[in-house]
């Protein structure tokens, strides 16, 4: 039966979910020109804001799984303001990163206050000048490959699976290694950010990469878990202060502020839950379970690439 409705199956795969609520709850337009162009952007950046959320923290790949819903929801999705909703995505789980180490990022503030008064080295300085260690692979990279690895995220389906392997493989070895009270040292530091950076490539998971790294440096792994998270915040600040001031930024309608916001809400709330949660899995040694997930949907992603 017609119903007058023109679908594009490459672009309305996921939308397809949408109309299947569209017909339970209300009545479906009669004008033949409703495209999936018109479905609803506030459900789709809700999707977006809860792979965000909780690939961001979870060590599975934010990028590598932002990648497969990029193919199954059609490349289109939010096509003209992906950029912007892509920053609002990302000051979300970074605000969600201060809130959960809020009285660790208040402490390391009142030490370098304080050691700035006194003039005095301390650990605070000692932590921060680590973060800033563990940052410079990534920025170099980020900075001197840039267009090389933005070439990496157009739906390349297969490299995403064969790195969501390597991602596996390393949450297996780090689930395995001995505890230790061991704490982040300066050449730590710069492995870790190597790690770091090599988790540019999609698929591979930038916590997953940096956690596994730090306890297969006989790091503490809650320490670990710490600096992995926090690591990452001031590369997240800047990615969002560079995009909003480049050229090519741009607000886009006020009619998609209504989707941001919602973006913002369920990236801000999955990606609290999946901190607050990764921090309780890694003390108990509980990355396993990610790590068949990861061969599941590396299968995943490679079947797509093959089949597509």
């Amino acid at each position: 039966m017609s119903l007058g409705i023109e679908f594009d199956y490459k672009k309305c795969r996921f939308h397809i979910l949408v109309d299947i609520f569209a017909i339970y709850f209300r009545s479906i337009p009669d004008s033949p020109s409703y495209h999936c162009d018109d479905m609803n952007e506030t459900l789709t950046a809700a999707v977006l804001g809860v792979i965000q959320g909780l690939t961001e923290f979870l060590p599975v790949s934010s990028s590598g799984h932002l990648e497969i819903a990029k193919y199954v929801m059609g490349a289109d999705a939010l096509p003209e303001e992906s950029m912007m909703m892509t920053v609002v995505l990302h000051f979300a789980t970074a605000l969600a990163t201060l809130v959960v180490f809020r009285k660790e990022v208040g402490v390391i503030l009142g030490g370098l206050a304080n050691g700035v008064k006194s003039r005095q080295w301390n650990e605070h300085f000692d932590f921060s000048v680590k973060i800033i260690l563990s940052m410079i692979p990534a920025v170099v990279v980020g900075v001197c490959f840039e267009d090389a690895i933005e070439a990496l995220f157009n739906e390349q389906l297969l490299l995403v699976g064969l790195m969501l392997i390597v991602t596996a493989v390393l949450l297996l070895l780090a689930d395995r290694a001995k505890s230790t009270e061991k704490k982040v040292g300066f050449v730590d530091a710069i492995i870790i950010g190597v790690a770091q950076a090599i988790a540019m490539l999609p698929g591979i998971s930038r916590s997953g990469a940096t956690i596994s790294t730090s306890v297969l440096l006989g790091i503490d792994r809650e320490k670990a878990t710490q600096f992995s998270f926090l690591m990452v915040v001031p590369l997240i600040l800047g990615y969002i202060a560079k995009k909003l001031l480049s050229d090519d930024f741009s607000f886009g309608d006020s009619q998609l502020m209504v989707p941001m916001l919602v973006g913002f809400v369920t990236a801000f709330a999955s990606g609290y839950f999946a901190c607050t949660w990764m921090i309780k899995l890694v003390r108990k040694s509980s990355l396993s379970y990610f790590s068949y997930y990861c061969l599941v949907a590396a299968a995943f992603a490679i079947y797509l690439s093959l089949a597509k």
